[in-house]
């Protein structure tokens, strides 16, 4: 829209001596980001009603002045220089932050997201495993086994399927027992906090178990046979 210096404005574009400052954009022709810079510039301070925000018919009658000498090819520096010879310059607040907020709060006045610092923790290591690939190598997870078994620790569900791999809904549907990398895993109780406890052994064990009356029946044969 093109500004007509003293453009007439209707009682529904203002109200008493204060323009929103939603209109002024439109007013100029330019953009909010502008409209903002030209008040931080001339030191204009936003009138704050409810969640509206409105400049005086002073501002506005500066605002229009600095638009014209704009559009006559001047620049904003050379504006306010002339502007503070004349001493017409509105009287400078004691802080722009007054202007900043009344004008973000008018033109981004949506809810704000706060986050829980101990939830964005969580959020933050729950991607940096996703995007970081585990070094861990393919071996580890058997040494830890011969770990827990010459240990004879017991193994809560969560650490099995760790270790194996596995989700811990497939470990507790293997049953009583199950093996698996060599091992043998079964359920001898409950650890606390109410998770299945595994004790581990090997499979070479039971196997030396079940050889062990064949070769003694086998050596007994061979002895009572030997010429």
């Amino acid at each position: 829209m093109q500004f007509i210096p003293g453009q007439s404005w209707t009682k529904s574009t203002m109200s008493v001596d204060l323009i929103p400052l939603s209109q002024l954009p439109s007013r100029y022709g330019i953009a909010r980001s502008n409209l903002y810079n030209r008040l931080k510039d001339l030191k204009i301070e936003s009138v704050k009603q409810g969640r509206k925000a409105f400049v005086t018919m002073a501002g506005l009658q500066l605002l229009d002045e600095l638009h014209t000498h704009l559009e006559q090819g001047g620049t904003t520096s050379e504006f306010i220089k002339l502007q503070a010879n004349n001493h017409q310059l509105v009287n400078i607040p004691t802080t722009s932050s007054e202007v900043s907020h009344s004008f973000e709060t008018e033109y981004y006045s949506e809810p704000a997201i706060s986050l829980n610092p101990s939830a964005l923790v969580g959020v933050i290591e729950t991607v940096v495993k996703k995007l970081i690939p585990s070094s861990r190598s393919r071996l580890t997870y058997l040494r830890e086994l011969e770990e827990a078994y010459q240990n004879e620790w017991l193994l809560s569900t969560s650490e099995v399927a760790e270790l194996l791999g596995l989700s811990q809904k497939t470990i507790t549907n293997y049953g009583q027992e199950f093996s698996d990398a060599g091992f043998i895993f079964e359920r001898v109780g409950v650890r606390k906090g109410g998770e299945i406890a595994w004790s581990i052994d090997k499979e070479s064990n039971q196997l030396e178990t079940l050889s062990s009356p064949t070769q003694a029946i086998k050596a007994a044969f061979s002895e009572a046979f030997d010429p």
